[in-house]
């Protein structure tokens, strides 16, 4: 468990907290490309680390990420005109570019420096793998943007989206990473299960797995083995976390996630010639967050029934209303289904992101630490509290985080393998990913 004041401190996230001055020193995401979809098109409003801001697209294409207050008299400039590279007042006319220079002042004489010295509060802003990245921290030369997997690929072999959840950012990090989870909260049950099963398996690539091939046996592996032995070895990015479960014979199952600092997880399933999955934990405020999730392929474009499958629900993504909102959410209690639940599957409820997202929100907006009682399959939860924990006690006295200067860290892909149980966590790896962080060859 944590203390209160550890549980406070690893969980507040606005301006003035030290997790949140720590969040700003990272590129995050803010929004999705297709939500600024053509140059002059309308202003964006968000929300991101407790702060109101504004996002618009001007006319050559270029991102700004503004304070939405006019600094002339405070009108919002969610109503201004987006026109000819700059975002203009419908108030007096003040018009300011992406980068808050004011561009013009009509109410003021031509030859007047006043224009000169008025600044719109800004953020650099960058596109990157199909989202609008900000970063919002102190360092006048932003950091480079983390080398994540996905945006490494070519857009036809991505999928993106984004999804909005009611609780604070860190139980959302903590479920990704708890991969234990599955042989309870995603399981079928009684006759429809092995149909669910076999229908899922049937989507499975048979690739090479070195001198052995795919098994088909991983949803018994989970079911059967509730309790697998973790190992979590640190790294420049953050932390592997490797969970081993009870294979055939001496093997042993493996689902190997990242925590990539301070904000993403990689998801432990994939096998080669699968689909990899990711997430990103933006904080709005300290009770609710953006999830930006994210499913790549490195050898091959998706289908468009991946796609497809994605926009429906299917694994990590949700199925999102026009404003990203899950149809199945807290206000609703996730429509779940007590004879559903009763008869085929352990929640009664539609989709695994779904499912995530009701056990992480009933937790609380914020939940209570202190009243956990951890066991040994939260070895990666405490490994992880104590990494990011150490990092924000780094920023409070002014050391600056060694993930900043290793973008390329950031390359890494996680997934499953079968080893025999004589292999450690490095050995898994290296058999896996050709290495033990599980680096991207390219990105090195």
């Amino acid at each position: 468990m944590l203390s209160a004041e550890d549980n406070e401190l690893i969980t507040r996230s606005g301006p003035d907290t030290p997790a949140g001055r720590l969040l700003r020193q990272f590129w995050v995401p803010v929004l999705l490309s297709e939500e600024l979809p053509e140059p002059d098109c309308p202003p964006k409003r968000i929300k991101v680390l407790g702060e109101d801001l504004l996002a618009f697209r001007d006319s050559d294409g270029r991102i700004g990420v503004v304070d939405p207050v006019c600094p002339h008299r405070g009108a919002n400039l969610y109503y201004g005109r987006n026109e000819h590279a700059g975002l203009r007042c419908v108030f007096h006319g003040w018009k300011f570019d992406v980068d808050g220079h004011c561009l013009d002042m009509p109410t003021m004489p031509a030859d007047s420096p006043y224009r000169e010295r008025i600044r719109l509060k800004s953020y650099p802003a960058q596109e990157w793998g199909e989202y609008v990245w900000a970063y919002m921290g102190p360092a006048a030369e932003p950091p480079p943007l983390p080398k994540l997997a996905f945006a490494l690929v070519p857009p036809s072999h991505r999928y993106v989206s984004k999804k909005w959840q009611d609780c604070n950012w860190l139980q959302c990090v903590e479920g990704a990473l708890d991969t234990t989870h599955f042989s309870f909260l995603h399981m079928l049950l009684g006759t429809e299960e092995a149909e669910a099963a076999a229908e899922v398996m049937e989507r499975i690539k048979h690739a090479a797995l070195g001198a052995q091939a795919v098994r088909n046996d991983r949803f018994k592996w989970v079911r059967d083995d509730p309790m697998p032995a973790f190992s979590v070895d640190e790294f420049p990015a953050g932390l592997v976390v490797g969970g081993a479960r009870k294979a055939d014979g001496d093997d042993l199952y493996w689902r190997i996630a990242h925590y990539l600092v301070p904000n993403h997880a990689l998801a432990p399933s994939a096998f080669p010639g699968e689909n990899y999955h990711g997430q990103t934990f933006v904080p709005v405020n300290d009770t609710s967050c953006w999830i930006y999730t994210y499913t790549w392929n490195p050898d091959r474009p998706l289908t468009e029934e991946e796609r497809e499958a994605a926009r429906q629900g299917h694994t990590i993504h949700a199925q999102v209303d026009e404003h990203y909102v899950p149809h199945r959410n807290l206000r609703n209690d996730y429509l779940i289904d007590r004879q559903d639940q009763k008869h085929n599957s352990f929640t009664g409820i539609q989709g695994v992101s779904e499912q995530d997202a009701a056990i992480q929100d009933s937790q609380g907006p914020i939940a209570d630490r202190t009243r956990e009682h951890l066991g040994p399959t939260d070895l990666g939860i405490v490994r992880m509290r104590r990494l990011l924990l150490g990092l924000i006690r780094d920023e409070m006295a002014g050391r600056t985080p060694q993930a900043l200067s290793h973008p390329d860290a950031y390359a890494v892909m996680s997934g499953g393998w079968v080893a025999h149980k004589s292999k450690a966590l490095d050995e898994v790896m290296t058999e896996r990913f050709g290495n033990p962080q599980g680096y991207v060859e390219q990105a090195r």
